[in-house]
């Protein structure tokens, strides 16, 4: 073991951190350039572009669960999770190397358009992404004690990883989205594979860290639902649209916004019995319950942007520009001397927006965020960002059809999303069984996977309005929506007794 790693100091913190900053660069890679490059070169309108992002949370649905379990009980290449973050790391390269080519797949395979072949790839991509996730941000809870220093592994984490999804947008601005793709291929594999040489594992967990509730559990198929049934209304979803994709080929699309209403209707109505529970008895059970609900609908409004506003800058903003003067240009002008076409120009607005989306994602957790929530506590803290971002998104709907006031936007909303990638983690993992920190990240991403496969609804419902700016006031009301369950999260005892070891930390 290094020495960096018995005093866990910051540098084996960042060491713990790159696995997890592979996954947020793949991760930015694909928003950067995924929906540009089936719309530009590939044609794909708004919906069939949201329906290949589908991919990835039916790859989280089935992946992240059962990895994050057997990655709590499997040894193999030195670890409980660093095998699988090497699998996942390389799988994720050859797909970035895939990627610009699906047109030529789709052609020699002689299928007329790109959407199968595309959806192929992203799945097979997301797939990769799913294998890496849990075992990334297991392995620092795993590393860390609860508390303070185990909140500061997360937020480091972020840092770095923001600091390198900020490179991915500036490169996607300067140098195009295609050189991005390949560049992801070398640092992917890198952060996956080289600091899995560096990090011993623990091979049993003591059982004295373990409560007699934690020693007892059993993990079965019922039990595995009785912890997601508060995600019931988005699990109704995702089976109407498997059900309308693969089996009656579109047969039932025309009741996608429909359904879309029922199921955050049915959650909702079940995260308020939920937190009524709670207020007759507290358990780690009733918070993890909470906590998910809560979380879902954070990433029902973040994902819908991820994959929107390429369309919300190309006919909100765009339109708005003259002779596509867009200030997003002069990087690409500068650099390259060329002019960008009017999509190029959508891109690099989009890149830009994402690339200060994440500059205050890196940098604000570490800046403001933690001393706030020593002083606070991390879930208020938490919901007051996840607010922020909320009246954040509001403002773009009103008022987003320039580049500044976009841009003010998407800064006022990082702040929500760095909470969301840092602080978050640190509260869950504290409500769980230690001893199945895998699977409860794993079922804990359904709050993540399953809204993501909302978001062709909301898509559905942008395309029938005509009106892209409509986007953004879907994704303030499902941000504010997040904030009231917040409301009702209990802070975790360890935030206000844990004690800092002298060895680093903030």
């Amino acid at each position: 073991m290094l020495g960096i790693q018995k005093k866990l100091s910051k540098s084996f913190l960042a060491l713990l951190s790159l696995p997890a900053t592979a996954v947020g660069f793949a991760l930015s890679t694909q928003i950067a350039a995924l929906s540009w490059l089936l719309s530009t070169r590939f044609g794909l309108d708004i919906h069939d572009v949201a329906v290949v992002w589908l991919a990835g949370p039916m790859a989280g649905i089935v992946g992240q669960p059962i990895v994050g379990a057997i990655s709590d009980n499997a040894w193999f290449l030195g670890g409980r999770r660093k095998g699988f973050i090497m699998i996942g790391g390389i799988l994720g390269a050859l797909m970035f190397l895939t990627l610009p080519q699906i047109g030529i797949i789709s052609s020699s395979l002689g299928f007329e358009g790109v959407i199968v072949v595309a959806t192929v790839v992203a799945l097979l991509l997301d797939l990769s992404i799913n294998i890496t996730f849990n075992p990334a941000r297991s392995i620092i809870a795993d590393l860390t004690p609860e508390g303070k220093k185990r909140t500061s592994g997360f937020t480091i984490m972020q840092l770095i990883s923001g600091i390198f999804g900020l490179l991915a947008y500036f490169i996607s601005i300067v140098l195009g989205n295609i050189t991005l793709i390949y560049i992801a291929v070398v640092l992917v594999l890198l952060f996956s594979v080289v600091p899995c040489f560096f990090i011993k594992e623990d091979r049993n967990m003591s059982a004295d860290d373990l409560s007699e509730e934690d020693k007892a559990e059993k993990t079965s198929v019922i039990q595995i639902f009785k912890i997601i049934y508060p995600l019931s209304g988005f699990l109704l979803f995702a089976f109407y649209l498997i059900l309308d994709k693969l089996i009656l080929h579109g047969k039932w699309e025309a009741y996608q916004v429909n359904m879309m209403y029922l199921s955050v209707a049915i959650t909702i109505i079940l995260g308020i019995i939920i937190v009524f529970k709670g207020m007759k008895k507290q358990t780690n059970e009733n918070e993890f319950h909470k906590i998910m609900v809560a979380h879902s609908f954070s990433w029902l409004g973040i994902q819908s942007m991820f994959v929107m506003s390429f369309f919300f800058a190309k006919e909100i903003i765009v339109p708005n520009l003259i002779d596509n003067d867009a200030f997003a240009n002069s990087f690409t002008t500068f650099f390259t001397g060329k002019t960008p076409s009017i999509d190029d120009t959508a891109g690099n607005i989009l890149s830009l927006a994402f690339l200060l989306f994440n500059a205050v994602g890196a940098f604000f957790p570490v800046l403001v965020l933690e001393p706030i929530s020593k002083k606070i506590g991390r879930v208020r803290t938490y919901f007051t960002s996840i607010l922020i971002m909320a009246i954040a998104y509001l403002f773009i709907w009103k008022f987003g059809n320039t580049e500044l006031t976009f841009y003010t936007g998407i800064c006022i909303a990082g702040i929500g999303w760095s909470a969301v990638i840092s602080i978050v983690f640190a509260i869950m993992s504290e409500r769980v069984n230690q001893s199945k920190m895998g699977l409860y990240m794993g079922l804990f991403n359904y709050s993540v996977v399953l809204p993501q496969m909302m978001t062709v609804g909301i898509a559905a419902l942008v395309k029938e309005s005509n009106d892209y700016s409509m986007l953004y006031l879907m994704c303030g009301i499902s941000l504010f929506v997040s904030f009231l369950f917040w409301l009702f999260v209990k802070e975790p005892k360890s935030s206000s007794n844990s004690h800092v070891p002298s060895g680093g930390g903030h």
